[in-house]
């Protein structure tokens, strides 16, 4: 089989992935990075709260994924006084962030429902 063909067509027509949205989905999908972003869709969390809203991440991983975050725009960290304590550090979405509330909420209903169907293995390849 030459190079340019494939059992689907030409290689020349294959669309290809706008640089924006590989970039937007490689963000997204890291590790916990999702998870971190639906609890903040709902509030702003401190670092103990998201800890306990995305049950399995690790402190440090936890503490990066929102540098992560915070660096792209999607995340404000405050610190806040605590009153003679430790200062309590809190996090919310950035108006940036917020516009992926939309998106998050899309995405979890598509998830509910491939869970409820059954499908939270992988299935054939769908072909249009």
């Amino acid at each position: 089989m030459d190079v340019t063909s494939t059992e689907a067509g030409d290689v020349r027509d294959a669309v290809r992935v706008c640089p924006h949205f590989h970039a937007a989905v490689e963000l997204i999908g890291k590790r916990w990075a999702g998870a971190i972003l639906w609890a903040l869709s709902e509030r702003p969390h401190y670092f103990a709260e998201l800890c306990l809203a995305v049950p399995g991440v690790s402190d440090r991983v936890l503490s990066q994924r929102l540098r992560e975050l915070e660096a792209e725009g999607l995340v404000v960290r405050s610190v806040e006084d605590g009153n003679g304590a430790r200062p309590r550090v809190s996090y919310a979405l950035t108006d940036k962030g917020h516009a992926l509330r939309p998106v998050l909420r899309e995405l979890h209903a598509w998830a509910g429902e491939w869970n409820a169907n059954g499908r939270s293995g992988r299935s054939g390849v769908r072909r249009s």
